[in-house]
């Protein structure tokens, strides 16, 4: 129950909560940004609004407002609405807040929202834990994560929700948020003014977070302020006209300057572009420049061995087999042992990907079928391919065995008719690929 007590606790409470909690709104009319996920006539917006809501996978960098979004949720629904740590949270305490949300909606038909923030810190038991009662609704399931969910959350629960992918702010909503925490009373109130090129400087800085575009303005507010000698929760003294925030309260509050990387999600595509057309170019400086890039911006290890990973069979393939097994074990490092330890292995990956021999052919090769079996006519399996655990099978001709020949192949039609050999495959001419297709085009012509 309220009192007076709590009442002024909790003002206390919020006047020394940092600056982007006091910020956090609670309904969509003051949510800046993210038109393509909660914009007018998006499902989401129209779920949170019609209370309708089903579950849920919120997805993106931190600071895009995923958690924002689950608090505006527990403002406005009629559910109950209830949360568990990713962090801290066991398989029991799932147990315990899902039989309280089956007790609830049987005794009185009222819905549970859970909401798990990072939810893919859940391991594989504390997920599996959530799919029956997410299958029939017993909870609606509110997950936030910066991880890519199609990695690090089971496919499974998944398959039983809907992603919803939040972008980096762009610069004009960290302007509106930052403008707005200036002036609001839960904000800094107008006790401050800030000059054009220090909000440019937080926009720069921000990268397209919000909380951390807050921040910066929070500490710069701090370097502005005159000494305060008040004890915690007490008012501060009136300081008439406000308060100037300059650049040079900005930098001061935030010495360490990266370059750009993600700045309204522009530069973080733009960078992880520039890295891997730097390795497909066989540039092993400009290889290294970008992955510092990426690494000193806190980019997640796991993304940057992801698309080495790629990189492994689209530029490289079968000119060099090695390479996909050093992408898999440099994937592993970085989730074994993680930043700074795993830069190295980065390092030694994005050199061994550069120096090694290029082909494309399992690319072009694996979308050239694509577009035949997508785009084209039907085709029948060849009769000696077709399966012969059927009545009539011994009508199907002959099947020839390559291993009964001395080279272990023989001349035979594999391809549906209509299509003939090197319709998709096209060897590359350098490593191990091009070696490998001129010994089987001698072996091949011996044979014939």
């Amino acid at each position: 129950m309220d009192t007076l007590f709590s009442h002024i606790e909790q003002q206390v409470r919020n006047r020394n909560a940092p600056l982007a909690a006091r910020m956090r709104p609670t309904s969509l009319d003051d949510y800046v940004g993210q038109q393509a996920a909660v914009g007018p006539g998006t499902w989401l917006r129209l779920a949170i609004e019609h209370d309708t809501l089903s579950s849920v996978l919120l997805y993106g960098p931190a600071g895009t407002g995923k958690t924002t979004l689950a608090r505006i949720i527990a403002h406005t629904t009629h559910a109950e609405f209830v949360e568990v740590s990713a962090i801290t949270g066991t398989v029991k305490d799932l147990r315990r807040e899902i039989e309280a949300a089956d007790s609830r909606l049987l005794s009185t038909g009222r819905r549970t929202i859970l909401f798990v923030d990072e939810i893919h810190r859940f391991n594989r038991s504390q997920q599996d834990a959530l799919l029956h009662a997410v299958e029939n609704r017993t909870v609606v399931l509110v997950g936030a994560t910066t991880e890519n969910p199609y990695f690090e959350v089971n496919t499974a629960l998944i398959s039983r929700s809907r992603v919803v992918e939040l972008e980096p702010l762009d610069d004009d909503s960290i302007r509106q948020l930052v403008r707005r925490a200036l002036v609001v009373p839960e904000g800094l109130a107008g006790s401050f003014v800030l000059e054009d090129d220090a909000l440019e400087e937080i926009v720069t800085l921000a990268g397209g977070d919000g909380r951390a575009a807050l921040t910066s303005l929070e500490l710069a507010s701090q370097m502005a302020s005159p000494p305060h000698d008040g004890v915690v929760g007490e008012e501060k003294p009136d300081a008439g006209e406000p308060l100037p925030i300059t650049l040079q309260h900005v930098l001061d509050a935030n010495p360490r300057r990266g370059l750009p990387y993600d700045k309204g999600g522009d530069m973080h595509y733009d960078v992880i572009s520039a890295f891997i057309k730097s390795m497909r170019g066989s540039d092993p400086d400009a290889g290294l420049y970008w992955l510092a890039r990426m690494i000193d911006a806190g980019e997640d290890p796991k993304f940057i061995a992801r698309r080495i990973f790629i990189l492994a069979s689209e530029d490289i393939g079968n000119a060099d087999p090695q390479a996909l097994l050093v992408a898999e074990a440099v994937f592993k490092a970085t989730e074994v042992i993680g930043y700074p330890e795993c830069r190295i292995n980065l390092a030694q990956a994005v050199i061994y990907m550069c120096l090694a021999p290029k082909s494309n052919a399992a690319e072009a090769g694996i979308d050239a079928a694509l577009d035949e079996v997508r785009n084209g006519p039907k085709r029948e399996v060849p009769n000696h391919l077709r399966d012969r655990h059927r009545p009539g099978s011994d009508e199907y001709g002959p099947y020839l065995y390559p291993h009964n020949y001395p080279t272990g192949w023989v001349e035979q039609q594999y391809l549906p008719d209509g299509l003939q050999a090197g319709v998709f495959y096209k060897p590359g001419e350098r490593g191990w690929e091009a070696w490998r297709s001129e010994i089987t085009s001698r072996d091949r012509r011996q044979t014939g």
